[in-house]
């Protein structure tokens, strides 16, 4: 059974080595030497009283290295598995090392909770004051199971071993006292700190059938962890090293891995607390007791409530505790009863933070190193880290865990909740619940709110471009003032609401944008601002106007020219007109004047879908609101006939150009409830609490700042763009038939190329036109106008909301599926 070659170093400086001759006999190292210890005053010493952990280890390592190097040198002999040995130096002090001979040991692989460790092959420490079969089994037994042996004779080398190697099983020979005292060895070792996760084993003699078994509490109390009866089988051996080998040696070796994120959580300098179910405190870390004023001793096995206040817990304590939460620095992790960190209070309450980290390995292992690892220097890295990069939702997150603390059962359960639902991706996104479950509300939510990326048919189609088509005969004016009397008069009512844009767009063959673009720039004064020229100005409508698609039930010029009517009727209300300067106003109108340009009549997701040129270049995301800007600012810059913004300065241009995406991009569909609910939290409700405080409502604190301002504009575009819900009863009936007559044609087409069916109820021979404007209506109408209302104040949309409303429902509860009752018979 030899074993492999091996050499132990000794704490008291004696080198033995064990050959892999035949004989398998350990001999001293040429130039070794040893001196003799005394045995008894050690183990006597180590019984007294004295200095508790490092300090006792320094003693006894001083007591073991006194002997003189002129001592006795006897040699011994004694037989071992039938084979003769010759020890080396003292037989007093005597150690031997086997590595397992022709086995493969290899280390093992542990996980603990995230972590995952590597544990190196199990080292064992068998000490007998003289070799028997019974140490004979143990060491066979560690051969078999691949494990380090060594042995020692005296409590000298056995302590000197320990220290040396670290075991994580020591055997000691407990069924005589000639040699040592068994328990006081135990006792010896026990005083080191490398004990506290070895596993010490005592092999006990043999009780007769007439005695009582003896119990098992003195050996614990000496600090043995387990009892082994005598039984020389190698087999025997093998088992139980092998059972505590999985059991207790894995057990502790996680729990040293443990105090390598305790000491990382004893350096980290925010607060971090450990609590029970009943929030009694179990750890706190220094930056914890900084912040609440105590000492560890004094938080321990106590709720931090029932604390009393003091000089040192000040009556700014929940101030300073605010301010560590809004800056992140309070983590508190919750056990569960079984003392395992639970998985949800790791997700919810212990964030890993790249600020002011450190590696727990190095400070428990490397202890030396530390500071030399502090001098290193990594200046990008360190300004990086020094960084406090937190998001606000972030923020919300810390303050709802700080809240959840000593909270009843309810409440903290419907907090956890709320951080579920905070941690999604669409925190605005609504989710269709089972009395939702309408397929024309699925798919007209499912076509406006996707990008459509669905698995191909394999066909593609790439969409080109609309050639302009020729209007009619009837010339453009050179300024407003020159518009044909019939058209002049359409527009001496374009203040009003009730304003009919379908007439205007039959008097001017279906150029309406360039007619009431000139009457609405010139009413808001943008030729001033820009300092551009009514021509210019006319060129620039006509480009525009040039480069929407007549042949398009809906998204044409008319729209267009109607998003402008809706935009120009909102800036002029009194609360939105001062909430906003100058320049936000020009730039709400140019963009709703271009917010549709060169639309295909086709939705994104019909585009994805399809492989298109728009959405190749932009990549699948708010293709066509991305397409309408880059394209108006290309028409706009590339002939200076036409460049409205040609005599502004650089800087004014780039806010009007950032102002005008913007709002264009805010059009899309697929942030819709963000933009609605960013609103509501952030205007809606600071105004309501301004006029439940009877303060005037036109001083809202804040409405002028620019993040504000942002929302207020976004909402003008984006209720102007679908306002058709709110125009008069005939203008909405007109609105839907074309937007119903463009779907339709969306989906023949997709039928025809083999497309994915984007919004499979407007099929022309099946739809219900009335159950798809009520599910328009109800998603995405009630609430965004409900708000707008609320700042804005428009009774007037709000009543042909209602009863344009109740003329879908009247149809639906018909089954009526046109846009209105057909003629009696």
């Amino acid at each position: 059974m030899g074993c492999a070659p091996s050499i132990h170093v000794s704490q008291s400086g004696v080198l033995y080595c064990r050959d892999s001759d035949a004989s398998g006999s350990p001999r001293q190292a040429p130039g070794a030497s040893l001196g003799p210890v005394d045995a008894a005053d050690a183990v006597s010493r180590s019984r007294a009283p004295g200095p508790p952990g490092a300090a006792r280890v320094r003693r006894a390592r001083a007591e073991l290295g006194s002997g003189s190097s002129a001592g006795s040198a006897a040699h011994a002999t004694t037989t071992c598995r039938g084979r003769r040995r010759r020890c080396c130096g003292s037989a007093e002090a005597e150690t031997q090392t086997c590595r397992a001979a022709g086995v493969q040991v290899s280390s093992a692989e542990v996980r603990v909770g995230p972590m995952r460790l590597t544990q190196d092959p199990i080292q064992v420490l068998l000490i007998f004051a003289k070799e028997d079969s019974q140490s004979a089994g143990f060491w066979g037994a560690c051969d078999r199971a691949g494990y380090t042996c060594s042995i020692a004779r005296t409590p000298e080398a056995a302590l000197e071993c320990f220290l040396d190697k670290h075991h994580e099983i020591i055997v000691i020979d407990h069924r005589q006292t000639r040699g040592f005292d068994a328990e006081a060895v135990c006792r010896s070792i026990r005083a080191t700190n490398p004990s506290e996760h070895t596993v010490i084993l005592a092999v006990a003699s043999q009780t007769s059938d007439d005695h009582e078994e003896a119990s098992v509490l003195p050996l614990l109390h000496a600090g043995f962890n387990r009892r082994f009866v005598e039984n020389s089988s190698v087999t025997a051996c093998y088992n139980e090293l092998i059972q505590i080998g999985h059991g207790e040696v894995r057990s502790q070796f996680k729990l040293r891995a443990c105090n390598s994120v305790f000491t990382a959580l004893d350096h980290c300098h925010e607060a971090i607390e450990i609590t029970s179910d009943d929030h009694v405190i179990q750890y706190v870390n220094p930056a914890f007791e900084r912040m609440m004023g105590y000492h560890k001793g004094e938080l321990l096995g106590k709720e931090l409530s029932t604390l009393p206040k003091s000089d040192r817990n000040r009556a700014d304590l929940l101030d300073t505790i605010n301010t560590c939460i809004r800056k992140g620095k309070i983590h508190k992790i919750h056990r569960d009863s079984g003392d395992s960190m639970q998985a949800e209070a790791h997700a919810l309450r212990h964030r890993h933070r790249r600020q002011e980290s450190l590696d727990g390995k190095s400070v428990s292992s490397r202890g030396s190193d530390a500071a030399s690892l502090q001098n290193r220097r990594y200046p990008s890295m360190a300004r990086i880290h020094s960084m406090t990069i937190e998001a606000p939702i972030t923020k919300v997150i810390n303050i709802i865990n700080a809240a959840q603390e000593n909270s009843p059962v309810t409440v903290a359960e419907a907090l956890d909740r709320v951080l579920e639902i905070l941690r999604t991706t669409e925190l605005y996104s609504p989710q269709l619940g089972t009395k939702d479950e309408d397929p024309h509300t699925s798919d007209l939510v499912g076509g406006l709110m996707s990008d459509g990326l669905r698995r191909l048919s394999g066909n593609e189609c790439v969409f080109t471009k609309n050639a302009p088509q020729s209007h009619g005969p009837l010339a453009v004016p050179v300024t407003i003032n020159d518009a044909p009397p019939c058209i002049a008069q359409l527009l001496d009512n374009e203040e009003s609401w009730d304003f009919n844009i379908f007439e205007l767009e039959a008097v001017t063959h279906k150029r309406p944008l360039v007619y009431l673009g000139l009457k609405v720039f010139s009413r808001f004064g943008v030729c001033e601002f820009l300092n551009c020229s009514e021509a210019t100005l006319r060129a620039w409508l006509q480009v525009i106007e040039a480069n929407y698609h007549p042949s398009n039930a809906y998204h044409n010029s008319t729209h267009a020219a109607d998003v402008l009517h809706a935009t120009a009727f909102f800036l002029g209300k009194e609360r939105v007109k001062g909430s906003l300067d100058q320049l936000d106003e020009v730039a709400a109108l140019i963009a709703a004047t271009v917010h549709d340009v060169d639309h295909p009549g086709r939705t994104n997701s019909f585009l994805c879908n399809a492989g298109s040129e728009l959405a190749v270049l932009y990549n699948d995301t708010a293709v066509l609101e991305s397409h309408h800007t880059a394209l108006a600012f290309q028409l706009t810059v590339k002939d200076t006939k036409c460049n409205i913004f040609k005599n502004i300065d650089r800087n004014h241009y780039r806010t009007l150009r950032q102002a005008i995406i913007d709002m264009v991009l805010a059009t899309e569909m697929t942030k819709h409830f963000e933009h609605v609910n960013k609103f509501v939290n952030s205007i809606n409700k600071p105004l309501a609490a301004e006029v439940s405080g009877s303060r005037c409502p036109c001083s809202l604190p804040g409405r002028n700042a620019p993040e504000n301002q942002v929302l207020i504009k976004r909402m003008v575009i984006k209720c102007a763009d679908v306002a058709n819900p709110c125009r008069p009863l005939d203008l909405c009936i007109e609105w839907a038939g074309r937007i119903s007559e463009e779907y339709f044609a969306q989906t023949d087409e997709e039928k025809r190329q083999g497309l994915p069916v984007v919004m499979p109820v407007f099929d022309r021979s099946t739809c219900s036109i009335p159950r798809s404007q009520i599910s328009f209506i109800d998603y995405f109408i009630t609430d965004m106008f409900d708000a707008w209302d609320a700042f804005a104040h428009l009774p007037a949309l709000m009543q042909h909301l209602a009863d344009n409303y109740q003329h879908w429902k009247t149809l639906d509860d018909l089954k009526c599926k046109s846009l209105r009752l057909p003629p009696p018979s």
